[in-house]
């Protein structure tokens, strides 16, 4: 078992399979950064991990993009070749638990409101000092 924290690259979405089974499916990413040896240049690395959430579909509002989540679950990978012969592969996690961690990016910065100062303005400052 693995734990994962990442930001949710957009929306969950919640999926039927044929039994009616539902499922929860969301994409996170996983961002890392490291310095090269000899430049000392930093770099920047994303990795992106498909996860499916099969225990229910009632936390599928609140995996909305951005948010911040720590995963618990069994990691595997997905190889397959498309039609032009490219090589691809995916990193899955078969969730079996999740912490939510904050809101999302977005809403957090668009829920900041300026508050006007409704203090007096000090004239002068060096009077009310008590020194």
């Amino acid at each position: 078992m693995e734990i994962l924290i990442g930001r949710i690259t957009a929306d969950a979405k919640v999926n039927s399979t044929k039994d009616k089974k539902q499922v929860v499916n969301f994409t996170i990413a996983i961002n890392d950064s490291f310095k090269t040896k000899g430049k000392g240049e930093l770099k920047k690395l994303t990795t992106f991990v498909n996860c499916s959430y099969w225990i229910g579909t009632g936390i599928a509002p609140q995996l909305k993009k951005g948010v911040l989540v720590e995963l618990f679950g069994r990691i595997s990978v997905s190889a397959w070749k498309k039609v032009d012969g490219e090589a691809m592969a995916s990193l899955n996690l078969h969730v079996s638990s999740i912490k939510l961690h904050g809101k999302p990016i977005a809403a957090t910065e668009s829920a900041k409101e300026v508050v006007p100062a409704t203090a007096a303005p000090v004239t002068n400052a060096t009077e009310d000092l008590p020194f």
